[in-house]
């Protein structure tokens, strides 16, 4: 697996998979939803620490810096 995301994509995803486990935890939401956003919010943190994004490159998007100058 090539990396896809740069480090403000994997901030931001953590920030978020945080606010969704706050939400659930404290539970602001519940029932299916929370599971929802539990799951999203693994699959955020997961794809983070990898640095790897299957959606990223399913549809050519890419993030992080690739180190070449135009």
């Amino acid at each position: 697996m090539k990396k896809n995301m740069g480090k403000t994509d994997k901030a931001v995803r953590i920030v978020v998979a945080l606010i969704a486990a706050l939400l659930v935890y404290f539970q602001v939401v519940t029932g299916t939803l929370a599971n929802v956003l539990i799951a999203v919010a693994a699959i955020f943190v997961l794809t983070s620490l990898v640095s790897f994004c299957p959606l990223y490159r399913l549809f050519g998007l890419q993030t992080c810096a690739t180190g070449q100058k135009s």
